[in-house]
């Protein structure tokens, strides 16, 4: 169903794509928004197995694109450092891909665990009462969900020859 990678040299192997996916900072989702143009948003997310968490307001372009069609892929670029002596840059990324949804308030266990993970991933030093209140504000936010199907990670082929990544 998912189309093998065309270049063998630069892909990498399925837990440095984990791992990028894991530590990366931001990523970007791409969704079909309106009038069929793709859209692609930047958001940061947290991973827990084989889940992807996100969170945003209530409402707006993205979660439209969302309840239009649960197809979505998501990408993350760990490193990238232009090599102007080559004409070429280094890079490592991951893309996942897979169906999303957002979840309801009925599933305030779910929409809990991803607040923890995302306040965990970016707020981590918040001290424990500014932590709570934001926590507090789980049916204020949407938390919606990536289901990953297909996980391919690639490189430069220079980080894989060089054996700086696997």
């Amino acid at each position: 169903m998912f189309r093998k990678m065309r270049r063998k040299n630069c892909e990498l192997n399925l837990e440095t794509a984990k791992k990028i996916l894991r530590e990366g900072n931001f990523g970007v989702l791409s969704l079909l928004g309106d009038e069929n143009y793709c859209y692609g948003v930047p958001l940061n997310y947290a991973v827990e197995g084989n889940k992807i968490y996100f969170h945003s307001a209530k409402f707006g372009h993205k979660l439209d694109a969302i309840k239009n069609n649960e197809k979505v892929s998501f990408c993350v670029v760990d490193c990238h450092e232009v090599v102007v002596e080559e004409f070429t840059s280094y890079f490592t990324s991951a893309i996942a891909f897979g169906k999303i949804k957002i979840l309801d308030d009925s599933e305030v266990k779910e929409k809990k665990i991803a607040l923890e993970l995302l306040a965990d991933k970016y707020c981590s030093n918040a001290n424990s009462e500014m932590r709570e209140k934001e926590l507090s504000r789980v049916n204020a936010v949407s938390i919606f969900v990536l289901e990953i199907e297909n996980l391919t990670g690639k490189a430069a082929r220079e980080l894989i020859r060089d054996k700086k990544i696997s």
